[in-house]
């Protein structure tokens, strides 16, 4: 995850920078388009809430890799099994993080959950960081039978698939593209000097776009923790969390949410996993 997170700023420079040659072009979908690569973790005991781990833009499975083994044993050791979803860059998933289909990932996550008696299917929730914040938000608003949200580093609106064109979504759904917010031509300069926080702000200038993009997390079914650093340097999460705090208020959400805000980078909420840890034991622990 730690490499997934500053992964994604030089992906997005590689696919400004010649986007807007194939703007016209809009790719055929990857190859294993709704399937993924998945890895289930069970704790002890007869009724588990199953938290669904996702990683950020470089893909793979990050919740099955060494790095993360503590964090993940730690989840085991308070009851809650964990299942590692790669939804893409991996032998199983599509090879690009391309229109990634949330109705084949529901169904993939129900699917697994039914067939171990010892997974409670009444409590499972999503985790994601960074792209896989705004992943398992996009999930979540969609489907109720997902009871809760971790989302690191996350934004609060759909962004450009991560892909040479850059022209179509990263999320799917019901065969439909989720919108997005596109990549306009005042991002290039600040994405060639490597200044990925002043692009992703420049994307959100576009009130119209964002609008259409933003993620309806009032419908998500169950209670919503944000965790941010406020030196982001990939983009601006800390604002972007906010707003999903604002829309929330807005329209009365009726489960608790909390934003924890850190002095530190795109990857300092990893630091803070005793947070996470408090949230689920609160809110799902039996």
């Amino acid at each position: 995850m730690k490499k997934a997170f500053l992964c994604l700023g030089m992906v997005l420079l590689g696919l400004v920078l010649i986007s807007y040659f194939l703007i016209l072009r809009v790719p055929s979908l990857p190859s294993n388009h709704g399937k993924f690569d998945t890895r289930l973790f069970l704790s002890d005991g007869t009724s588990q809430a199953l938290v669904v781990a996702f990683g950020g833009g470089e893909g793979g499975n990050d919740w099955e890799r060494n790095y993360l083994k503590d964090k993940r044993d730690e989840f085991l050791e308070r009851g809650f099994a964990v299942l590692a979803i790669g939804y893409f860059n991996t032998a199983e998933s599509p090879n690009s993080l391309d229109r990634i289909s949330l109705n084949a990932l529901s169904d993939t996550i129900l699917a697994i959950a039914k067939r171990h008696p010892q997974l409670d299917t009444t409590r499972i929730i999503l985790m994601g960081a960074s792209k896989g914040g705004e992943l398992v938000l996009n999930l979540a608003s969609r489907f109720p039978h997902f009871k809760g949200v971790v989302a690191l580093s996350t934004s609060h609106v759909s962004f450009p698939a991560l892909t040479i064109s850059a022209n179509t979504s990263s999320w799917q759904y019901n065969d439909l593209e989720v919108p997005y917010v596109p990549a306009p031509l005042s991002m290039i300069w600040p994405a060639l000097q490597g200044d990925f926080y002043t692009a992703f702000s420049l994307m959100l200038e576009d009130e119209k776009a964002v609008f259409q993009a933003e993620i309806e997390v009032e419908k998500i079914n169950g209670p919503i923790l944000l965790l941010s650093g406020t030196q982001d340097e990939q983009w601006p999460a800390t604002f972007m969390s906010d707003q999903i705090v604002a829309r929330l208020t807005k329209n009365n959400f009726r489960h608790s949410f909390h934003h924890l805000v850190f002095d530190g980078g795109h990857i300092e909420p990893l630091n803070h996993f005793d947070k996470v840890f408090d949230f689920l034991e609160k809110e799902f622990k039996e």
